[in-house]
């Protein structure tokens, strides 16, 4: 597979559109913890439709969770990473599978449904200060598999879930890049074996993937001079105008 040819329907200006909303994802991610799942389609639907959107953020999110993984593994909970990654495996394939048998307009309402809850359900939890145990965790994380194989902006249900079972600062970071990163390749082997990582996604997903590695070190750089609640409010406005963008497209078709 050729993946520069992967470029060849996208301008130079959508190239320099897509990288500068990833460098910006990646920024925002540093300091509030999501942000490339939630920001990216709003950039990649209107470019190349909704049912590229999912693959593309998929593989590109290996990089950093990957690199989040090598960081801060040794602050990783193993246990409840396990759980959850025990839990979610078969649901995550099941929900990556059905993904890949939505139409353009049925993958729009999914994807464009899944941002705007998830603005309200992580202040819900945030507000009530849910907690939950093993069992509490382990039965969450089953339908949490169905929204991170087959939607895009969920990566903030699995903070709120970690941290309602007890943890906290770096362990929520690490914990998450190790589940991250198991579901990640679950998905992306789900979508390889239905034939649609094609070489426009792999292209889109490796430029995505590459510009957010120097976007931690931005978000270093920007902590101590923005509260991270003004990014998070941010965040929830674009990602609550991008849903209902994506949503009355798809029901205009």
């Amino acid at each position: 597979m050729n993946i520069l040819a992967g470029f060849a329907d996208i301008s130079l200006g959508q190239v320099l559109l897509v990288g500068s909303m990833a460098l910006l994802a990646s920024v925002i991610g540093g300091l509030a913890g999501y942000g490339t799942g939630a920001l990216m389609p709003l950039v990649l639907v209107p470019m190349v439709g909704a049912e590229p959107v999912v693959p593309i953020i998929a593989i590109s999110a290996i990089f950093t969770n990957i690199s989040r993984f090598v960081a801060y593994f040794r602050y990783a909970d193993r246990r409840r990473a396990l759980i959850v990654i025990g839990a979610a495996m078969l649901t995550t394939a099941l929900g990556a599978y059905g993904y890949t048998r939505l139409t353009s307009a049925g993958a729009a309402l999914v994807i464009g449904s899944m941002l705007i809850l998830s603005v309200p359900l992580r202040r819900l939890a945030k507000r009530r200060e849910v907690r939950i145990g093993d069992t509490g965790l382990g039965v969450s994380a089953l339908g949490y598999g169905v929204l991170v194989g087959g939607t895009s902006g969920s990566g903030v249900i699995l903070l709120s879930l970690l941290m309602a079972s007890g943890l906290e600062g770096a362990a929520v970071i690490a914990t998450d890049a190790v589940i991250s990163v198991v579901t990640g390749l679950i998905k992306i082997s789900v979508f390889g074996l239905a034939g649609v990582v094609t070489a426009q996604v792999l292209a889109l997903a490796l430029l995505i993937g590459a510009i957010a590695i120097p976007g931690a070190f931005f978000a270093k750089a920007f902590v101590e001079r923005m509260p991270v609640h003004i990014h998070t409010a941010i965040l929830d406005a674009a990602v609550m105008v991008g849903g209902a963008v994506m949503i009355t497209a798809a029901l205009r078709h």
